[in-house]
């Protein structure tokens, strides 16, 4: 919601979380917090899967280049993030569509539905269930890039702890700050990626286009910050979200190497 505001003369706009909070709430009630959660659910287990795996894939295919290790993990996090985004902006699209739409929640297409609308109007392609899959690329693969390559340099780096509570507790740290640099690096391409998929300031009239160049007409119009609308609600997701996957990745892996 916040990315999708233009500004302060934007009848959608909100002045803070908590009022963003209040007002869906006394608009859409108590439903209008949860609209798209059926295209994450559903899109959640592949997606987390296709990242971590080609995450692994692309570190092993790198093992045959000449990078230093550092390299390696950052280049290998990129490769992950746009194999995950071709996945997963499908999924986005619908989800994007049912957000940004504040009629109550019962008033509302379902998913399913809403995936067909957009099928029906706009196809398969770009202006269809795949709008927005260069700013999609960007976001996923930005994000991957810094949030495995920080995280796998850092520790690196960082002594272990011989105690398993105290290891954990540097595990999780080093997570959650790779969660919230990467959330913050990558931004830019959500709100990019938002406005694309999002409704158009004028319907029937296509403003948000092509990644980069909506980028170039949010700072334009609205200035640097405009870039970063949402950056709290996104670290307080991916910051803490970020370290836990990270966790269970990290201890499931170990766990499958000595067991299988």
């Amino acid at each position: 919601r916040f990315q999708i505001q233009r500004g302060k003369t934007d009848p959608t706009s909100y002045k803070s979380l908590g009022d963003c909070f209040r007002t869906i709430f006394q608009r859409e009630g108590l439903l209008g917090f949860y609209k798209g959660i059926l295209p994450p659910v559903l899109a959640e287990t592949p997606k987390r899967a296709v990242k971590f795996f080609t995450f692994e894939q692309y570190k092993k295919l790198l093992g045959y280049v000449s990078l230093p290790p550092g390299l390696a993990f950052a280049v290998a996090g990129l490769g992950s993030g746009l194999t995950e985004a071709v996945v997963i902006n499908p999924f986005e699209v619908v989800k994007v569509t049912l957000q940004t739409n504040q009629n109550a929640f019962a008033e509302q297409p379902s998913s399913f539905v809403q995936a067909q609308q957009i099928i029906k109007t706009g196809g398969l392609g770009s202006q269809g269930l795949n709008k927005g899959l260069t700013a999609t690329l960007g976001r996923h693969g930005v994000f991957n890039m810094v949030y495995f390559g920080f995280y796998f340099n850092v520790k690196n780096i960082l002594p272990v702890n011989k105690d398993p509570n105290l290891e954990f507790l540097r595990k999780f740290g080093i997570g959650l700050v790779s969660g919230t640099i990467a959330s913050i690096i990558n931004i830019p391409f959500d709100v990019a990626k938002s406005r694309i998929q999002g409704p158009q300031p004028v319907p029937g009239e296509i403003k948000y286009r092509t990644c980069f160049k909506t980028m170039a007409t949010v700072y334009k119009e609205e200035g640097f910050l405009a870039l970063y609308k949402g950056l709290l609600p996104k670290i307080m997701r991916l910051g803490p979200g970020g370290a836990v996957m990270l966790l269970v990745y990290e201890y499931v892996y170990a766990w499958l190497q000595d067991t299988v």
